[in-house]
């Protein structure tokens, strides 16, 4: 099998047993890899009696048929599981280079069951696997246990870990891999999961070559491509993903204060990427086989939050830990990156939750008592440090947060739901649904919960176009018409993409479907059709679909929070626009063959061979 090592390996913390399991070529073909294939197992063997921080659930990380190859920006794996935060499934995407080096020691992926009774890591290569004593390394953050681990297994070790978020069982507990360059799977929990089977890391070591099909096509094809790729990408690789926050800022796409306010023009330039490209930046970092290189590398050497040294915050962090709270200080949020990245913390859900709790302080929700003496005041750089040490520690107020905002705002009483941002109890990433319509409809229909990478529509209503699906042109931001298909199609396309392992900013820099299903086939051999290539997203979007389905989800799930929904912004690139959830998810269900409530038809299951 061209592009795939053809083996996964089963391990059950429980027992202590390690199994190789063959893969399929009909298998792999029609689930393709990432988390399209480990979906696959994950739907078959847990449902809805799955305690997720229990031993039936499986920490499932899978690479795809590209990880590991020469094609762009391919060196990425999927984690999925039962998510601890949202009980439904459970996804989370990383690149750097540990997808790629378990593919060089000989495997797809790896599917984790059971819990052990001491803490332990995985030592995998090419000789074998074995489970390790975690004793020492539990209590570490994520850079001392990867320090750690190269220096007994040499530094070619490639380390997927957990700091104390993911031991504490932070509900929103990140996996980070490729240690101070920290690289994080951050989403739904997957270092919680990992933290519940006392699995501190995965190390894995591997040389051996991904074999391609036809490697001289794939040189005709990086010769003219690549070139192009770096062109089109410059702005990503000078100032990484945060060169367009002033943009965002400008678009009314960018969380300011809890997601309550329309314009922070001034402040966002301080935080910006340019402004990290100014003051900090040391170096860029690549993952395996991307010629961008959006990663950031930064040191702060003085001043009230150093030391810093390591990865730099990317475009989520600076909003969600900056604007979101309204700190400014760039030092501070680098150092509070820093703190995530070494605690395994979501920065995401992390900057969400204490944005909630900073506005249910100052509607009273909260009190000083609650607080642990702390004044949560908005910009309060010190507090938004405090917080996170609580939270990834489980101490005071932390306690509660750790559990989510859904969670923690329940718990505040029924009118405090009012202002708590989240879609199926996943917190929202840095993008507004009120100035792009489709984000709204993606938010809602996501199958982990609002995630903006679900269907990338937002860059395909500001720069991006895709022919090939009847999109030449950059779309209307706030129309209604047609944006049901627009979305649906673009979801289908990310499901792909997230089964392949290519990375999203591969659109951004100019990569288009054609290109993708071209080395689908050059690496694996097959013949695969644009068509058929579009069937199998919308397979795999269908099966996430259905797993929430048996959960429970429908139409009521499909939504948005009130201040979304209900509250304009007023003033910015946004101002009055609110999302028209209710048609959209018309146009949408209609389009995806489901009916009324959100549910897939019979009918259509079959056609996608899922029935």
């Amino acid at each position: 099998m061209f592009g795939y090592a053809g083996r996964l390996l089963r391990v059950n913390l429980s027992d202590r047993k390690i199994e190789i399991e063959s893969l399929d070529e009909g298998t792999a073909r029609k689930y393709i890899g990432g988390s399209g294939l480990a979906g696959y197992f994950l739907v078959n063997e847990t449902g809805v009696e799955t305690d997720p921080l229990g031993p039936e659930n499986l920490l499932i990380m899978m690479a795809g048929p590209l990880t590991g190859t020469r094609v762009p920006t391919s060196g990425r794996h999927a984690i999925v599981a039962k998510s601890p935060l949202t009980g439904i499934w459970g996804e989370s995407d990383v690149g750097g280079t540990w997808g790629a080096t378990l593919k060089r020691a000989g495997f797809d992926g790896i599917i984790v069951s059971g819990i052990s009774d001491t803490p332990v890591y995985l030592l995998i290569d090419e000789d074998g696997t074995q489970i390790l004593d975690a004793r020492e390394l539990w209590g570490k953050d994520t850079y001392e246990t990867d320090k750690a681990i190269k220096h007994l297994h040499g530094e070619k070790a490639v380390t997927a870990c957990i700091g104390q978020a993911g031991e504490r069982l932070v509900k929103f507990a990140a996996v980070m891999t490729d240690g101070k360059d920290a690289r994080a799977a951050g989403r739904c929990g997957m270092g919680a999961v990992m933290g519940s089977k006392k699995l501190k890391a995965i190390a894995v070591r591997g040389n051996s070559r991904v074999k391609c099909a036809d490697e001289e096509a794939l040189t005709r094809s990086l010769k003219e491509v690549v070139p192009k790729m770096v062109q089109n990408a410059k702005g990503l690789s000078t100032y990484g993903t945060a060169g367009g926050l002033p943009t965002m800022e400008f678009l009314g796409d960018f969380p300011i204060k809890n997601w309550s306010l329309g314009k922070w023009e001034e402040q966002a330039k301080r935080i910006s990427g340019q402004a990290v490209a100014e003051r900090m930046l040391t170096g860029r970092y690549h993952c395996a086989a991307c010629p961008i290189g959006c990663g950031r590398e930064v040191r702060i050497d003085s001043g009230k939050y150093a030391p810093v040294e390591g990865a730099g915050p990317e475009y989520e962090t600076l909003a969600m830990l900056g604007a979101n709270v309204l700190v400014d200080d760039l030092e501070a949020i680098c150092k509070a990156n820093e703190m995530c990245n070494r605690y395994g913390l979501d920065t995401i859900s992390t900057g969400g939750v204490i944005g909630y709790a900073f506005e249910a302080f100052e509607r009273g929700f909260l009190t000083i008592e609650d607080t642990d003496g702390l004044r949560l005041e908005w910009g309060s750089a010190d507090v938004l440090l405090s917080l996170i040490d609580k939270i990834a520690r489980r101490e005071g107020l932390g306690d509660r947060m750790a559990e989510g905002t859904r969670a923690f705002a329940r718990s505040l009483g029924p009118r405090a739901i009012e202002f708590a941002v989240e879609t199926k109890g996943l917190d929202f990433p840095a993008h507004d649904p009120r100035a792009y319509n489709s984000v709204g409809l993606a938010y809602a229909t996501s199958a982990r919960g609002a995630c903006h990478l679900s269907g990338f529509t937002h860059n395909f209503e500001k720069t991006l176009n895709m022919p090939e699906l009847g999109y030449p042109e950059v779309q209307d931001r706030f129309g209604v018409e047609g944006k049901g298909r627009f979305t649906a199609l673009l979801q289908d396309l990310m499901c792909m993409m997230d089964s392949l392992k290519l990375c999203k900013f591969s659109l951004s820099a100019g990569i288009k479907l054609t290109q993708c299903v071209e080395w689908l086939n050059i690496v694996t051999g097959w013949d695969v059709s644009a068509e058929e290539f579009m069937r199998t997203g919308e397979r795999l979007f269908n099966m996430k679909r259905m797993y929430n389905v048996k959960h429970g989800t429908s139409r009521k799930d499909d939504t948005l929070p009130y201040r979304i929904l209900t509250s304009r912004r007023k003033e910015g690139g946004a101002a009055t626009n609110l999302p028209p959830l209710g048609e959209l998810l018309s146009q949408y269900y209609e389009h995806r063959g489901w009916d009324e409530f959100g549910v897939p038809k019979p009918e259509k299951l079959k056609e996608l061979g899922l029935a």
